[in-house]
């Protein structure tokens, strides 16, 4: 008797993802929208939900979402519809949502990612629909009790629907990525999972390898950090296959992620579009959207990454390892192309960035814009690296100097004292010095041949000359007055 063949299975895996918009006020009133202000002081009759109160649609935010769905490859709708999505959220007052649902700001788009798919082509994602909405407020729990704070409820919200193409926790990961990367070029939302501006809900079912109708499907919500959807959805194929090799059956539900526990847990069974009694909202009437608007947002759309990333490795002749580094940060990328058209030497200002900058950057957990260093003193100090006024340890002490004082790079070395000024008189007593100080080792090891003995001799000399030489020119001098 021989045993039956195990099943092979293979996830399927969708991402919604909720980008808040950084639009000035929210997307139904006037109110303002600023992260961490006092409790419920951004408030308002119409985002309290009050009778009689009327929403009002911000146009910045259908203009935001238009943007997004134009990066994204997508459909534009000719008109904007939204709908009423009945449910009780216990912070949303009004007891129901206004989104969009049969008609999508933004529809039939895709996403290429930087991997590549089983045949070997890019990995492409379907882009199902980005449509607009306005988020909840924030329930807050403590001591036994929760409490409500409505100032985020209102703010615009895009939510991007991503087709159910990924088969791989790895996949999911690379798609986000790939799609932060891509909005941040957009200046629509500062993208901070910290501050909640964005979100992803994912989820995730299995089938047998080769079969095209789908599994049973879990949602997990809320997740609030790309480390944390890879793991709640490896946890959750893992569950799906020891449930079905155990001949137990699958429900559809809506999970939440444990991140102590590193597990899922039951949040309630899944709802259908149907439980959420969809209706046209009464108070918006539609309204076109016309197509020179869609095509002066085309016009004002910025080189985006992928093509960004083939002109670096083109024009600059940059490391595919560089090139995409710096190109997943519009900022970062944006100092980097400035410096270049200061000095034309794209491998040398990248080595700087890729380098000595980033490593400030994640030491203050700050972007580019937020250091006090420019293009500009950057591309000083290379040149003063470069004519020998600095050595390359020098040349960091001054570049770390200059990022705290924000002063440029001449200014900053002179403060320090770390400008190399060439005295040869100076310069030939120290090698004297030395040369006479290790005549019995480093000296007759360097006449019988050994290169090392030099380097020896050379980080001597510029202990004594405090740094304040050029290394490379330290060398042959040695070399001569040893063998004169």
């Amino acid at each position: 008797m021989t045993n039956a063949t195990k099943i092979e299975y293979e996830p399927v895996i969708g991402l919604e993802v909720h980008v808040q918009l950084k639009t000035a006020t929210k997307m139904f009133c006037g109110c303002a929208l600023q992260f961490g202000a006092p409790a419920n002081s951004l408030t308002c009759p119409v985002c309290l939900g009050l009778p009689g109160a009327l929403p009002m649609v911000n146009k910045q935010a259908v203009e935001f979402g238009i943007r997004i769905g134009l990066a994204l490859n997508c459909q534009i709708d000719h008109r904007v519809k939204f709908d009423r999505k009945n449910y009780f959220y216990p912070d949303l007052p009004k007891g129901y949502q206004i989104s969009q649902y049969d008609e999508p700001l933004a529809f039939d788009g895709v996403l290429q990612m930087p991997i590549q798919d089983a045949s070997g082509q890019p990995k492409v994602c379907r882009i199902t629909r980005a449509h607009l909405e306005e988020d909840a407020g924030k329930s807050i729990h403590m001591e036994g009790s929760t409490l409500v704070d409505l100032n985020r409820a209102g703010t615009p919200l895009v939510e991007i629907v991503g087709g159910p193409d990924l088969r791989s926790p790895e996949e999911a990961y690379v798609y986000l990525n790939t799609l932060k990367r891509n909005l941040s070029y957009l200046g629509v939302s500062d993208l901070s999972m910290e501050k909640g501006s964005l979100r992803c809900d994912a989820n995730v079912s299995i089938r047998p390898k080769g079969q095209e109708k789908f599994g049973v499907r879990s949602e997990i919500k809320n997740l609030n950090s790309f480390r944390m959807v890879r793991a709640a959805l490896e946890f959750e194929i893992q569950r799906h296959t020891r449930e079905l090799e155990a001949g137990r059956t699958l429900s559809q539900e809506t999970l939440l992620w444990d991140d102590e526990k590193h597990e899922t847990r039951s949040m309630r069974s899944k709802e259908e579009a149907t439980d959420y009694r969809f209706f046209p909202e009464p108070d918006l009437p539609f309204f076109d959207v016309p197509r020179e608007w869609v095509d002066s947002i085309h016009a004002t759309l910025p080189e985006m990454p992928e093509k960004r990333l083939l002109r670096f490795l083109d024009d600059y002749r940059l490391t595919e390892q560089d090139a995409d580094y710096l190109v997943g940060e519009k900022a970062l990328a944006d100092f980097f192309e400035r410096a270049v058209s200061l000095m034309d030497e794209p491998k040398k200002v990248a080595a700087w960035v890729v380098g000595e900058v980033t490593r400030e950057l994640n030491d203050r957990n700050a972007g580019i814009d937020e250091l006090t260093l420019t293009p500009e003193s950057l591309i000083e100090l290379i040149k003063l690296l470069d004519s020998g006024k600095l050595n390359n340890i020098t040349a960091k002490e001054v570049f770390h100097g200059m990022v705290e004082t924000g002063e440029g790079a001449l200014a900053t070395a002179k403060k320090l004292n770390k400008l190399i000024e060439q005295d040869d008189d100076a310069m030939n007593a120290v090698i004297d010095e030395v040369i006479t100080e290790f005549k019995d080792k480093a000296v007759a090891d360097f006449k019988a041949g050994e290169e090392k003995a030099l380097g020896f001799l050379i980080g001597q000399c510029m202990r004594k000359l405090k740094g304040k030489a050029n290394p490379k020119e330290l060398g042959p001098k040695i070399a001569a007055r040893i063998n004169a």
